[in-house]
């Protein structure tokens, strides 16, 4: 027989949406599209309006309730549900009063929720079927997890809106169901047959809780909240306890031997026991349906109470006729006895460690909007990702420690490499090195180096002949124009060579400069090959012959004997290695020693794998934690015991913190023991005797190594400095070709210019002559004189003419006057019958830059710059007027500007180096005045076709442009020349004039 047991009713609530609220606020606050959770939405509302159907009194009730719950938890930490955000409004009635409360919060949604939890774990524990053991533990832990429940809500929600929220009538609750909770325990001990002393405070404590509960029972029957019954039973209880408790303390005193108390105590029992059934009777057999009383439970608590009354009745007779008879104790008075000592069984269970079970995670599922992190979990997921990354930094420095010491006390000892030389490892060290036949390999195959130096002899020579015949053909036609000019005096207004000839001579100087310094690193790398010539031979005739290691050989005996005796380890111990020797008495053998050494080397590569493997799972494991859900459910302890929550995090890592740090004690004591058995071992004669001799010989080695590696860095160096020289010459000779093309076309316009202006010189002349014809004779001597000095002018212009014919030469221009019988001869300037001669171009040679070193400031100290052409060939300026009288007009100030915008304009399209502008005025750019400039209009069909101005020199003044080398190793200065001059073929021209 089981006492019925008091369980609170349910809330009822009413409808609400919860989909379209939330989709509005995820929609303006996370700004992501809403549709993407209408699952999680309808699911959502799906487990309210489930949860409003939900048994009360039975598992699938209660855990629709405990996952609605948790999912509203997870809810809470994404979405602020308010009037000003998720607008929602919940309506829930009192579970009592049955009067209507509606807020838009969601912690009167939860509120509610809980106390229904509790109620329905009341319910729960209330049917349960407590004659056997699995319903009676279940009844215990309900009633228990509903105190939890209830007393969460006086803890978290202050300010109650409805009569069974309130804080007394949910602290009453509190203690109905530890009371209940704490009798369940003790019907489990009685059935079980404890002691009576045990019982007897079981008994006191579950006597103490109804009495807690009768007082709040009777304010909220006064205030019409509880049923009355609730308080007749509570009272009842508390009779029956008391009873219960009495009647087992006179038990446990009467086995004691103190029967006047144990008579004392059945008279209190039967006290107890009387007024408990008194209460019974009193209770209807009808109830409220608020009440949760079942029809039963008045006759239960009659009959129980009833055989309470019966039992000690029973008992206290037995007690009286034996003190009667046998003892003759006295009674004491009831207030004499002491107090029945109380122990407690039952207490709440909280949220969280209700929450922390398997079973409960497993009802409430996945967090519905996993998908949603709010910014304040992911702020605090990045701090612990930082924690993790520090505890990962510790380790893998505290494991990069240790390797580092591991490796510089082998590197110490020598070891391993030390331990072939005593076990005749060094037998090896005869063979030829990998390096000394790869250097010897390199040369095989490789043509004298004496060809390519006469290669830059000849090219170095002719260039040389190039720029003496561009220097001596500028001398030349200087002296001729200084000569024709002492003649004619005004009337010679071709302007002097010296200021068109300043920059040409420049760039000659500067191109012997050049080359003077490129035979100085010439004269560097036929040094550096007189001084290995020999070595270069001697390995590629052994590379070539496959006898390296003949050559090798050699050069190991040839180092030896220059060393007092020093030979192979090999060949200083003919009979056997160390491990063979075992001629020591005391010491231990060699190769035991040697094994140890072994052994122990072995260990320290375990320990080292062991703790890069520890490590590597260490990383893995954080990497793979995630602690999202555990920050999300902690959100709101996350701001003040957010490192208390990581530390505890962290506490999974240390079984392999603690496993790297055993792994680096461990090491300590096996190096500790190598470095002791190692020293041992090199201690023994034998030993030292054998290290002296590998030392030797490793000198020995390391010399032939050191010149063989000289000679292969010298080859190496040698081959990239003639390849660079090469490249040198080959574009320095293409400019300076084009340097001479420049000369010889500036001579030609030059000696076709002086010829027109010749023959302006006659005709002017021939008028004058026709109007003073009375004064014949000193005309004709005059006329005679002229003939003779014309005849000495042009035998010496005509040595100004080019030896070689220039290519591509054009048809003659029309309309120009012939003066081929002038009476001057062939030695004078001869008269304009063909255009000037054009230049040939070589766009393909850059700019040379003689401020850079010939060949490179390369480390091996050969090389050569990048060579880049760039000239403009000087020409005249234009001659000053003849007019009609003969007499010299002085001509405006020249300006290639601003009279031949449109030739510069043509011609600076066609050239690639328009950024590089020379000082001097271009070729064949220059006006006609005078008798010519009617026949000759200044226009791009006076100049001859096809033609191209040469390159600009280097470093012009002021900085502006100029195609330098920049050291050799990649030709640049044409592509960004070339696009300037696309975008302006005037540009850099201000600078040069």
């Amino acid at each position: 027989m089981q006492t019925p047991m008091i369980s609170c009713p349910l809330k009822q609530t009413s409808e609400v949406d919860w989909v379209t609220p939330l989709k509005a606020y995820i929609r303006n606050t996370y700004g992501d599209d809403p549709e993407r959770y209408t699952e999680e939405c309808n699911t959502l509302n799906r487990l309210r309006q489930d949860m409003r159907g939900a048994g009360k009194d039975t598992a699938a009730g209660r855990d629709l309730l405990y996952r609605y719950y948790g999912q509203l938890e997870l809810l809470d930490l994404r979405f602020p549900v308010d009037e000003n955000h998720v607008k929602i409004l919940f309506t829930w009635f009192d579970a009592f009063t049955q009067k209507p409360t509606s807020q838009h919060s969601l912690a009167f949604e939860k509120a509610s929720l809980i106390f229904n939890i509790s109620a329905v774990l009341s319910c729960y524990a209330a049917v349960q079927n407590r004659n056997e053991e699995q319903g009676l533990k279940t009844a215990y832990h309900s009633f228990q997890a509903s105190a939890g429940m209830f007393n969460y809500i006086n803890e978290n929600f202050l300010h109650a809106p409805s009569k069974d929220l309130n804080h007394q009538t949910v602290r009453t609750l509190v203690n109905i169901m530890l009371a209940q909770a704490q009798e369940v325990f003790l019907e489990k001990q009685i059935a079980d047959g404890k002691k009576t002393g045990l019982l007897a405070k079981l008994a006191s404590q579950t006597a103490f809780l109804y009495s807690q509960c009768i007082e709040g029972l009777q304010e909220n029957v006064n205030n019409a909240v509880f049923e009355n019954v609730w308080l007749q039973i509570a009272q009842l209880k508390l009779a029956y306890y008391n009873s219960i408790a009495q009647y087992h303390q006179g038990l446990q005193d009467n086995e004691g031997a103190q029967y006047g108390i144990a008579i004392a105590r059945m008279q209190m029992a039967e006290s107890a026991a009387k007024d408990a059934y008194k209460q019974a009777c009193r209770i209807p057999d009808a109830h409220p349906i608020n009440a949760n009383i079942g029809s039963e439970a008045s006759q239960l608590l009659t009959d129980l109470t009833k055989k309470q009354r019966t039992n000690v009745q029973e008992r206290l007779t037995e007690y009286n006729k034996d003190n009667d008879f046998i003892y003759h104790a006295s009674v004491p008075s009831e207030a004499a006895l002491t107090p029945i000592p109380k122990t407690p069984a039952a207490k709440s269970i909280s949220v969280s460690e209700l929450y922390q079970g398997q079973d409960i995670h497993r009802i409430i599922g996945p967090d519905i909007f996993q998908k949603i992190v709010p910014m304040s979990v992911t702020e605090s997921a990045s701090l612990y990702d930082e924690e993790k990354a520090k505890l990962i930094r510790a380790e893998a420095e505290r494991v990069e420690t240790a390797d580092s010491e591991m490796a510089a006390s082998l590197d110490y000892l020598k070891l391993p490499g030390s331990l072939d030389i005593l076990k005749g490892g060094a037998d090896s060290e005869n063979a030829v090195d990998d390096n000394f036949r790869r250097w010897c390999e390199a040369l095989a195959g490789q043509a004298p180096f004496s060809h390519s130096f006469d290669d830059l002899s000849s090219d170095k020579s002719h260039i040389t002949t190039l720029l003496n015949q561009c220097s001596r053909s500028l001398d030349e036609e200087e002296s001729i124009c200084e000569k024709m000019r002492s003649k004619h005096g005004g009337d010679w207004t071709q302007q002097p060579s010296s200021r068109l000839t300043s920059t040409l001579r420049s760039d000659i100087s500067n191109y012997r400069g050049a080359i003077e310094e490129a035979s100085t690193s010439d004269a560097q790398l036929l040094a550096t090959l007189r001084q290995h010539e020999s070595d270069f031979n001697e390995m590629q005739k052994a590379a070539e012959s496959g006898e390296v290691d003949v050559l090798y050989q050699r050069a190991m005996l040839k180092a030896g004997s220059n060393r007092s005796g020093v030979t192979s380890p090999s060949s200083a111990s003919p009979a056997g290695n160390l491990i063979e020797e075992d001629f020591s008495e005391d010491a231990a053998p060699v190769p035991e020693q040697i094994a140890q050494v072994e052994e122990l080397l072995r260990k320290l590569q375990l320990i080292k794998r062991e703790r890069a493997q520890v490590l590597q799972d260490l990383k893995d494991k954080i990497h793979a934690d995630d602690i999202s859900q555990v920050l999300i459910l902690n959100k709101r302890a996350i701001t003040t015991q957010d490192h208390a929550l990581f530390k505890q995090e962290l506490e999974k890592f240390k079984p392999h913190q603690t496993r790297i740090l055993q792994a680096i004690h461990k090491q300590s004591s096996v190096l500790k023991e190598l470095t002791r058995t190692y020293s041992n071992l090199l201690g023994d004669k034998r030993v030292r005797a054998e290290q002296s001799k590998y030392e030797a010989f490793s000198r020995q080695k390391g010399t032939v190594l050191n010149r063989y590696r000289r000679a292969s860095q010298a080859f190496e160096d040698l081959t990239q400095g003639l390849e660079r020289a090469r490249v040198f010459y080959s574009e320095i000779k293409g400019t300076v070709e084009s340097l001479k093309q420049n000369v010889d076309t500036f001579v030609s316009n030059r000696k076709t210019e002086g010829g027109e202006l010749i023959s302006a010189i006659e005709k002017g002349r021939t008028g004058v002559s026709a109007s003073a014809s009375l004064a014949g004779d000193a005309a004709a001597a005059a006329a005679n004189n002229a003939d003779r000095d014309s005849d000495r002018l042009k035998d010496l212009m005509s040595r100004m003419n080019v030896s070689h014919p220039q290519p591509n030469r054009p048809a003659p221009l029309q309309n120009i006057p012939s003066y081929g019988q002038s009476g001057y001869g062939q030695a004078g300037y001869q008269n304009a019958t063909s255009p000037r001669q054009k230049p040939l171009h070589s766009p393909q040679h850059g700019a040379y830059n003689p401020q850079t070193a010939p060949y490179g400031g390369q480390s091996n100290g050969y090389g050569y710059a990048n060579f880049q052409s760039g000239f403009n060939g000087p020409v005249s300026p234009p001659p000053g007027s003849v007019g009609p009288d003969g007499r010299r007009v002085v001509s405006p100030t020249y300006s290639v500007q601003q009279q031949f915008p449109q030739q510069h304009q043509q011609y600076g399209q066609q050239q690639p180096y328009s950024q590089q502008q020379s000082q001097y005025p271009q070729q064949g750019q220059y006006p006609q005045q005078g008798p010519f400039s009617q026949q000759h209009p200044a226009s791009p069909s006076q100049l001859p076709a096809g033609y191209v101005p040469p390159p600009p020199p280097p470093r012009p003044p002021g900085g502006g442009g100029g195609g330098g080398g920049t050291g050799y190793g990649g030709n640049t200065g044409h592509a960004s020349r070339g696009s300037a001059n696309q975008q302006d073929p005037f540009a850099g021209l201000s600078g040069w004039r």
